[in-house]
C-alpha cells in the first residue's frame, strides 16, 4: 500500500532497532519523517526508498578505493 503511514513504534520494528533510536534518527534528520503535532510519522514509501539507499551506499563503501572500472 503506498500511502502507509507508520507511526515511530512501526517504524522501529520495521527497522529491527529500538523506539528511542528511530526517534533519535528522525530528529536529526536521518530519516524521513514529518510531525502530526507532536508525533512523528513515516511514510512506507519514503522508507523503502530511505533503506534502499542505505543498500547502495553501503555497497559503494565496500568497493575499494582505486578499484573502479572505467568507462
Amino acid at each position: 500500500m503506498d500511502d502507509e503511514i507508520l507511526t515511530i513504534r512501526e517504524l522501529a520494528a520495521l527497522l529491527k532497532i529500538g523506539e528511542k533510536t528511530a526517534y533519535t534518527m528522525a530528529q536529526k534528520g536521518e530519516l524521513p519523517g514529518f510531525k502530526v503535532r507532536d508525533q512523528w510519522r513515516f511514510r512506507r514509501v519514503d522508507i523503502d526508498a530511505w533503506i534502499n539507499g542505505q543498500i547502495c551506499a553501503g555497497r559503494e563503501g565496500d568497493m575499494p578505493a582505486g578499484n573502479e572500472e572505467d568507462s
